[in-house]
């Protein structure tokens, strides 16, 4: 057959399968990211029918996906967000990343898989995924809740972060040196302030530049602007990710919301391939021996999860029911913590299985979390606290008083 018209046949048996798979989803109200490993898993490497006409093709795409996810992501915040996050929130991001780092570096290094592979799996293990939770807290009505500012602020800290952690893994997968390793955070840390500096005071200049009536003329000067800087920041080694989220941070107003419109559709059909590629790349075979140490390291970051939105919480003076929500809503893990371990795989082979199998665990325990943490506590206090014996009823309309009180619907 014709290399063109397999590689035709393929991708679009792989585009329709995706398509397919993204409704059953959405019907079982699930995110499609894990089946969309498991897709991968099945037609790539040891898998039942291997793609080989579209695995170029499919590579490529999946970089696209990852410089469009984070633009998108960028596209979402504008630079005053960002800097009154990290004024207000940075105690609750520094505790986030003690917490939820450590365990995946411990692990690495319990492994014996070194040091670099310890600062990947750190960064696999710390980072929420916000497509994830944003979408759980849609579906649960939460959006109005007192503590959705709060998880919202963790994971503005932690996308922010990945502008300093993906230029140091880059350059460490990479083999460069302490001095070289250090020039590349300098220039991720200069480029993060310079941007935000830029965006903070010249941002209106900006947009109105890249401003169109045309749409087409608008998504194609963004994307072509974003590959762009995402491809000079790659040859930087301060990495095509980073490059892409300053992009979005950059534009503002009306040129992002209409960047945002034209765009979404392109970022979800990329970033589906990526989680195949991910799952092509990875051997089925190698992931039963990891599974067990994945379920150990995916219970105890759903436990430091959830500790962490305890203490965000707390410190936004919000009730013991609104800390238990904030810490079960963070637990989810996904697309950042694929793209990682995407990044670190070609180092480190083993860091695929494992995060493969810790992503599949918590992509599905999250949004589960995120819903009976809070009533499962309530429970568990209510049997150790019940006494034997008569005992007055609570007054009428007490329990949903105290609900309202703490679910704060409709305030700050």
């Amino acid at each position: 057959m014709h290399d063109t018209t397999a590689l035709l046949i393929e991708l679009g048996a792989v585009i329709l399968g995706l398509g397919l798979i993204g409704r059953f989803a959405g019907r079982i109200g699930l995110s499609p990211i894990p089946l969309y490993l498991l897709a991968g898993l099945a037609f790539g490497r040891g898998g039942l029918l291997p793609l080989d006409a579209s695995e170029d093709f499919v590579a490529v795409g999946a970089e696209i996906g990852v410089i469009l996810l984070l633009l998108l992501l960028g596209l979402e915040y504008s630079a005053s967000e960002l800097v009154t996050s990290l004024r207000t929130q940075y105690p609750s991001g520094a505790v986030d990343f003690v917490l939820n780092a450590t365990p995946g570096a411990a692990a690495a290094l319990l492994l014996g898989w070194g040091p670099v592979a310890a600062v990947a799996l750190a960064g696999v293990t710390w980072i929420s995924s916000s497509g994830v939770i944003a979408k759980v807290l849609t579906d649960l009505g939460r959006l109005g809740n007192r503590e959705t500012p709060v998880i919202l602020g963790v994971l503005v800290i932690e996308d922010l972060s990945m502008a300093v952690y993906l230029p140091l893994l880059t350059a460490l997968l990479a083999g460069v040196g302490l001095a070289g390793g250090s020039i590349t955070l300098l220039i991720a840390l200069g480029t993060v302030g310079l941007v935000l500096y830029v965006a903070l005071r010249h941002g209106r200049l900006i947009s109105r530049a890249v401003s169109s009536d045309n749409p087409e003329m608008l998504l194609l000067v963004v994307l072509g602007l974003t590959v762009l800087v995402a491809g000079i920041a790659q040859q930087l080694q301060v990495s095509a990710a980073v490059g892409a989220f300053l992009v979005g941070i950059a534009l503002s107003g009306e040129v992002a919301e209409g960047a945002r419109k034209l765009l979404t559709p392109l970022r979800d059909l990329f970033a589906a391939v990526f989680f195949v590629f991910f799952g092509l790349s990875t051997d089925p075979a190698a992931i039963p021996p990891v599974l067990l140490p994945a379920l150990l390291l995916a219970v105890a970051t759903a436990l430091t999860k959830i500790l962490t939105g305890w203490y965000a919480a707390r410190r936004a003076g919000i009730g013991p029911r609104g800390r238990l929500r904030a810490g079960g809503a963070l637990v989810a893990r996904g697309e950042f913590s694929v793209v990682i371990a995407g990044l670190a795989v070609a180092t480190e082979p083993r860091i695929g299985p494992i995060a493969t199998a810790y992503v599949l665990i918590l992509v599905v325990l999250g949004p589960l979390t995120a819903r009976w943490t809070e009533p499962a506590v309530g429970r568990l206090r209510g049997a150790f606290r019940r006494k034997p014996g008569p005992r007055a009823d609570p007054p009428p309309g007490h329990e949903e008083i105290a609900e309202a009180s703490e679910a704060g619907a409709g305030t700050t």
